[in-house]
């Protein structure tokens, strides 16, 4: 999978995918979904996909969204690119107006709060990230001035 991932990762990294991938996300989203984030797009590619439902800071309501992340420190590392546009996801938002959250990976769900890292913890935590799916770098250039946010998503103790 490690080579499929590899040969994504540079389609990845082109304005088509951008367009591509979030053409797939309402596919991704319901796939993920129903099968309680056993089996998604990224998946099927050999990408660590989970289901982030946060709180809606307008609505008020669950949304979710498939994100791809990283295992670091007992929580997963995701990336607010927005596929290099120009305005953060609003994933992103309702995760720094709620930062308690669920996310559902491989048919197991846990809650999460969400913490948006900043400074040398962020940097190593976007290495580690832009190691795994190195088309972050080029959605870090796209988004020009805006600094894309970094999140630690730490599951809560019961």
């Amino acid at each position: 999978m490690a080579g499929l991932r590899g040969v994504f990762a540079g389609f990845g990294k082109s304005r088509a995918f951008a367009v591509l991938g979030r053409a797939l996300v309402p596919a991704d989203r319901v796939l993920l979904r129903v099968t309680g984030g056993r089996v998604g797009v990224g998946a099927a590619v050999g990408l660590r996909t989970l289901l982030l439902t946060t709180v809606g800071r307008r609505s008020g309501e669950p949304r979710q969204v498939p994100l791809l992340y990283v295992e670091r420190g007992g929580g997963y590392v995701v990336i607010g690119s927005n596929w290099g546009g120009e305005a953060h996801p609003a994933w992103s938002a309702n995760l720094l107006a709620q930062p308690k959250a669920a996310v559902a990976i491989a048919g197991r769900t846990v809650e999460v709060t969400g913490r948006l890292l900043t400074g040398d913890e962020r940097q190593e935590m976007w290495d580690a990230v832009a190691l795994y799916w190195p088309a972050y770098d080029r959605y870090a250039v796209r988004a020009g001035d805006r600094e894309i946010r970094v999140f630690l998503l730490e599951p809560v103790s019961r």
